[in-house]
């Protein structure tokens, strides 16, 4: 599948969790968590240090979220992301987007041994939304 196959893929499911959703509104755990809430799509925050996000349950792990999660959005440093995609793996979530900078090795093996469709790389989810909203439009 490409890559213009998966993000399409990744972008047509309807529960989200983010990991490394952050309280700083400057931050990109935030603003990853905002805009994919923005968009329509029902998402999960997951920190281990906040009870809540803006008002919205936060989760300690991806397996304390009460529903079965399509897509797991990592903004989490790359040591943090393996763990989470081995966790996801167990979960069997089916789906992953790595924001660019928070990608390993480890976490790409974890994906790919846990049969889990990825992103990894680039690009980032925000303009990958934004751009279809824009197609969506026109």
């Amino acid at each position: 599948m490409s890559i213009r196959e998966t993000k399409e893929t990744l972008l047509n499911q309807k529960t989200f969790a983010v990991t490394g959703v952050s309280r700083d509104k400057d931050k990109y755990g935030y603003k990853v968590y905002q805009c994919l809430k923005s968009a329509g799509y029902r998402v999960f925050a997951v920190n281990p240090n906040a009870d809540t996000i803006d008002g919205d349950a936060c989760y300690p792990s991806l397996d304390n979220i009460p529903v079965r999660v399509d897509c797991v959005v990592t903004v989490t440093p790359p040591l943090v992301t393996a763990e989470t995609l081995q966790l996801a793996g167990r979960l069997h979530i089916p789906y992953v987007w790595m924001q660019p900078g928070s990608e390993s090795n480890a976490a790409i093996n974890h994906a790919t041994s846990g049969a889990i469709q990825y992103i990894a790389g680039g690009p980032c989810i925000m303009v990958a939304v934004r751009q279809r909203l824009v197609r969506n439009i026109s």
